[in-house]
């Protein structure tokens, strides 16, 4: 079960990174206006929404760590969520890649399954 709690943590916080990219695109005028009007943060449907993924993988990561090693939970919850969300960034907001960061993907991907091997998910 707790591997099932650990891809629902990961794509919970991927989510929220993603969400709080969209939802940072009213701040283009800079953080000012945050502290200015800070109740102006709960009408952006995205950062509300980025907010509710954080808390959820909060709380699905802390279930994980009641059963899985650190040492392997933190490096596949953070380099798989970094995956999704590159992934996201060059298919869906058209962000561009070049050849050596593709190649630091495929290390990181090639890393996650080195340090999973033989481990307990």
């Amino acid at each position: 079960m707790s591997t099932v709690y650990l891809i629902l943590a990961i794509i919970s916080n991927a989510i929220a990174n993603i969400c709080l990219k969209m939802g940072s695109q009213q701040f283009d005028h800079g953080i000012s206006r945050i502290f200015s009007e800070p109740l102006m943060l709960l009408k952006n449907g995205y950062l509300v929404v980025g907010i509710v993924f954080f808390a959820t993988a909060l709380v699905l990561y802390t279930l994980v760590l009641a059963k899985m090693n650190l040492s392997v939970a933190y490096p596949v919850m953070v380099s798989i969520g970094f995956v999704i969300v590159v992934a996201f960034s060059v298919f869906f907001l058209r962000e561009q890649l070049l050849w050596w960061q593709w190649l630091g993907m495929a290390f990181i991907i090639s890393g996650v399954i080195l340090v999973s091997k033989g481990a307990v998910l």
